[in-house]
């Protein structure tokens, strides 16, 4: 699936700074219970899970439901330890795996 992605890190962060980080996903997060047109179910396609990671470590992580409205804002807190490359990977029912990464800029 190609998804629209919006991540947002501060410009600059210094070691020892607590940063905060946004994403969204545009994304439909089909419940399976909605009906199409003809009457028939659109089938279920959810993203279930989010994860961070920075310099190879995981440093946030959420679980999502059936509850959870279309295009999933997440957003979380961070304390910069040193340089390094942020992984966001959101994985849909089926195994599919969104993945970006950006890299965050130390002063």
């Amino acid at each position: 699936m190609s998804a629209k992605l919006r991540i947002k890190l501060p410009d600059n962060a210094r070691i020892g700074d607590v940063i905060e980080i946004k994403t969204l996903i545009a994304h439909a997060m089909e419940t399976g219970i909605r009906k199409n047109a003809d009457g028939r179910s659109i089938p279920r396609l959810l993203l279930h899970s989010f994860e961070a990671r920075f310099a190879g470590r995981e440093v946030f992580k959420a679980t999502l439901h059936t509850g959870t409205a279309a295009n999933p804002f997440i957003s979380f807190f961070m304390k910069v330890s040193g340089p390094g490359e942020f992984e966001f990977v959101w994985i849909e029912d089926g195994g599919a795996r969104i993945t970006e990464r950006q890299t965050l800029r130390i002063a």
